[in-house]
């Protein structure tokens, strides 16, 4: 998906977007159905990456509809209700999956789509409309080719550098490999007449703050949770549900504060919602980790959980009704896209560098402790096979490696959370930087001019 979004999204404006979301969704369902008739790995690993595809496809194109669909402060109360609905589902999806893997089978996180997608494409098919005509235009295939296989790259070495460390040099060729791939992505497009993503958009400081807050939102707003996930269930020995149940505080603001204050938030400045929001965020994880020492639990999560669902709320819907106020309506695939594929690269490069840092530290206190191999034990700890550990440890030292891994765990929770929080405040005051108006009294994102009107160079456009 983090690879495909960018280019689902310019298709999206050729053969408009409400037809690409529709078929996202069918290519979801279809997906979804042979995930859980898969006989074996490797056929679901395979229906997995269609998925990404589906997924892409609605990702891109859901910000450019919902511009389509609503004017006014009504806008402002339908990006509030669709960021509510995306932060909520960062709880309900996890306790959803945790009743259907416990209560039935694995096979059915991947069935219960299907009746969704067919509620979804019944309605999309009956209630929405493209506001704008498809355009007539060639498909930007080497830029599509060039930037897919980049974050194609990219990604996959963040994944594997989470796994195997930043010592692999097998990540670095491919994370070269990404940069050169990008650079020829950028030359691409410098000389194509329909390019996939117009890089005088990357002139306009608005557009590049918006990027930068999609990248290290999930960065700093998500990707310690994986973290969290692992210690809550492997060292402290809660059930998936309860697991998911913890995520509560954070989608229940997050969706309160979207729902209730999408219509208040319209026309106010965007760069001090978003910037606000993103502080939040920076806040909430540095509480966090200044509640979650020693023989903390669940409950030391709960203030900085609620405290990062408020910066989420505030933060997810103005995200996209700012970029698609920048760019012309039609160019809304594109714009969705690039705001998305970020926050995936965010989510993706989080994962990786807490990852880092979790392992760093819980090395630190295994080794502070005496306990042999800390290097592999922390790896261990931090990939979820602490339950192993102790069933193969001799009875004997069972309860000491069992304190040895609490401890571990915490400090490398904890470590997490202060590097998030630290990249929230950062990409907060970054952020209002950029994104600051040069007219002190600048209205919100339907007031900004459309980057085709602003920027000396005109966006292409068939």
């Amino acid at each position: 998906m983090a690879a495909l979004v960018l280019g689902a999204g310019s298709i999206a404006d050729l053969v408009g977007h409400r037809r690409a979301y529709i078929g996202g969704l069918a290519v979801f369902a279809a997906s979804s159905l042979m995930c859980g008739l898969a006989p074996d790995p490797g056929v679901l690993i395979a229906m997995r990456a269609v998925q990404g595809v589906g997924a892409a496809a609605m990702f891109a194109t859901t910000f450019a509809l919902l511009n389509s669909a609503y004017t006014g402060r009504d806008r402002g109360s339908a990006y509030g209700v669709w960021g509510a609905v995306a932060g909520g589902s960062a709880a309900v999806g996890p306790i959803l999956g945790g009743l259907l893997t416990e209560g039935a089978s694995w096979r059915w996180i991947f069935f219960v789509n299907l009746p969704v997608s067919a509620v979804a494409i019944l309605l999309c098919s009956t209630t929405l409309v493209d506001a704008h005509a498809p355009a007539r235009a060639r498909v930007d295939l080497g830029g599509m080719t060039s930037f897919t296989a980049a974050a194609a790259g990219a990604t996959y070495a963040l994944i594997r550098a989470n796994e195997h460390g930043w010592s692999d040099p097998g990540i670095w060729g491919l994370l070269a490999a990404a940069v050169v791939l990008l650079a020829v992505f950028t030359a691409v497009e410098a000389h194509t007449q329909h390019p996939m993503l117009d890089l005088a958009l990357l002139r306009n400081r608005s557009f590049v703050g918006v990027l930068l807050a999609g990248l290290l939102l999930t960065f700093a707003a998500f990707a310690a949770f994986t973290y969290t996930s692992i210690w809550l269930q492997s060292v402290l020995g809660l059930s998936p549900i309860e697991a998911g149940l913890t995520g509560l505080p954070m989608s229940i603001m997050a969706f309160g504060v979207s729902a209730g204050l999408g219509r208040v938030l319209h026309g106010r400045r965007p760069d001090l919602v978003i910037g606000v929001g993103l502080l939040f965020i920076g806040l909430g994880g540095l509480l966090t980790a200044a509640l979650v020492h020693g023989s903390a639990g669940w409950p030391q999560l709960v203030p900085g959980f609620a405290v990062i669902g408020i910066g989420v709320g505030l933060v997810t819907p103005v995200l996209g009704s700012v970029s698609m106020s920048l760019v012309p309506a039609e160019r809304g695939g594109m714009a969705a896209g690039a705001v998305n594929t970020t926050r995936q690269l965010g989510f993706a490069f989080g994962i990786a560098v807490l990852g880092s840092v979790f392992t760093a530290r819980a090395q630190g206190s295994l080794s502070a402790r005496g306990v042999p191999d800390a290097a592999q034990l922390a790896h261990a700890i931090a990939g979820g096979e602490t339950p192993a550990l102790l069933l193969t440890a001799p009875s004997a030292g069972r309860r000491f490696l069992d304190s040895a891994a609490h401890g571990a765990a915490v400090t490398g929770i904890q470590a997490t959370f202060v590097v998030a929080g630290a990249i929230g405040i950062l990409a907060g005051l970054l952020v209002i930087v950029l994104m600051r108006p040069a007219d002190a009294h600048a209205a919100g994102p339907d007031d900004n001019p459309p980057i085709a009107e602003s920027s000396s160079r005109t966006v292409n456009v068939a």
